[in-house]
């Protein structure tokens, strides 16, 4: 489990597959010398959002395969060499719950629309290391209803809180530490980001669908389909 506090960022050295076709299981390398030295053979950590398992590590670098599934559903597949990714391993037992449970498991890839400063460019104020910025993301359909204001969100693995939406897009407040510690700087409008809905917001609903569903009716038919 994580918090979605990120640690560090590294820097993608490449991506390759594995197989003889492509479409299948890519390597992922990367390089992290901070993290890296921490990690052992087999450890999980995530990568802007997703849980990998740590291969070949070394003080400098790590690698993790790739499956399809997590190719098609998060960004990690479409990252050029030099990309900027988010790194965190994960949170020790007893350790504070800084900020909410990230599972590594995303959701899908939302579009990066704006990232704007909240004092514009042209005010006299206005100073890029200390600004906070306005997030803005178009979600998923099938993600849009766990986006809860004032919930929780994990965009790139970065434990966020949602201000406001509307019917496709999320908005969000980012403090310039975020910024500045995060791959967020490096981003553009148009840029694919990873999301993880809130866990709970998602089994609330999950147990509110299944609360809905007309109870079982006991006829004739059924009991003798069913061989009683």
């Amino acid at each position: 489990m994580f918090t979605g506090i990120i640690e560090q960022t590294g820097t993608i050295v490449g991506l390759k597959d594995l197989g003889p076709r492509p479409g299948g299981v890519k390597r992922l390398t990367v390089a992290a010398p901070g993290v890296a030295r921490r990690l052992r053979e087999g450890d999980s950590l995530a990568v802007s959002g997703v849980c990998l398992t740590a291969l070949e590590v070394n003080p400098e670098f790590f690698h993790a395969d790739l499956a399809a599934e997590t190719l098609a559903r998060t960004s990690l597949g479409s990252l050029a060499g030099g990309s900027l990714v988010n790194l965190e391993l994960p949170t020790a037992a007893g350790a504070p719950l800084g900020g909410h449970i990230v599972q590594g498991h995303v959701d899908g890839t939302g579009t990066l629309v704006s990232l704007e400063p909240v004092v514009a460019r042209d005010d006299p104020d206005f100073n890029h290391e200390t600004t906070d910025w306005w997030l803005t993301v178009r979600v998923p359909e099938h993600v849009r209803r766990f986006m809860v204001e004032k919930g929780s969100v994990a965009i790139e693995g970065i434990s966020l809180t949602i201000a406001d939406s509307d019917a496709e897009t999320i908005r969000i407040a980012v403090l310039p530490l975020t910024y500045w510690r995060t791959n967020l700087h490096a981003l553009r409008a148009g840029n694919p980001v990873n999301i993880e809905a809130d866990v709970l917001v998602k089994l609330a609903y999950a147990r509110m669908d299944a609360e809905a569903k007309p109870a079982l009716e006991l006829t004739e038919s059924w009991l003798v389909a069913s061989g009683y």
